[in-house]
């Protein structure tokens, strides 16, 4: 095993994670806080799609496709306290574009040798990042950070735990 296969195991775990925590939640279910002042999934999902296509994109530029316009604006902190619907995505949409982001951060990963993976991170990044290989990795991780926050708003709503 090498680099590039230990984070694809890493995005997958994580996107089982994703996939199992969202597979019976609706669009209305996305938008519930666990408590006041928390951010709901519908937010964090674009927050996290955002986040993967920037990263990827600093370390591989050119790689990851465009988001829709907008869409960056919608997920930034300050939208971060709406609750409207129409402020936000469908979970289909939200799934489209994951799906998307991700098959080119593996694409991009894909195209990586395990030197460019060791280079250095961008500077912006190097106080979470310290090389190539750890801006991949940490988009499994991210998601699951995240997805361990979708568990409260499922037991919130009734759901037995998934594992």
């Amino acid at each position: 095993m090498n680099a590039r296969d230990a984070i694809k195991l890493n995005l997958n775990m994580s996107d089982m994670i994703v996939r199992s925590y969202l597979s019976d939640l609706s669009d209305t279910d996305l938008l519930i806080r666990p408590v006041p002042g928390t951010n709901h999934i519908a937010w964090q999902l674009g927050h996290l799609i955002c986040s993967e296509h920037d990263i990827i994109e600093a370390v591989c530029p050119g790689a990851m496709p465009a988001l829709p316009a907008g869409f960056a604006d919608r997920h930034n902190g300050p939208s971060s306290k709406l609750d409207s619907p129409s402020a936000f995505c469908s979970k289909a949409e939200y799934l489209r574009l994951y799906e998307q982001q991700r098959a080119a951060t593996v694409a991009a990963l894909d195209r990586l040798s395990e030197q460019e993976l060791d280079k250095p991170s961008p500077e912006k990044m190097q106080s979470y990042t310290r090389n190539v290989a750890d801006c991949f990795s940490m988009q499994g991780s991210h998601y699951t950070m995240h997805a361990g926050q979708w568990a409260v708003v499922r037991r919130k709503l009734g759901r037995a735990p998934l594992f």
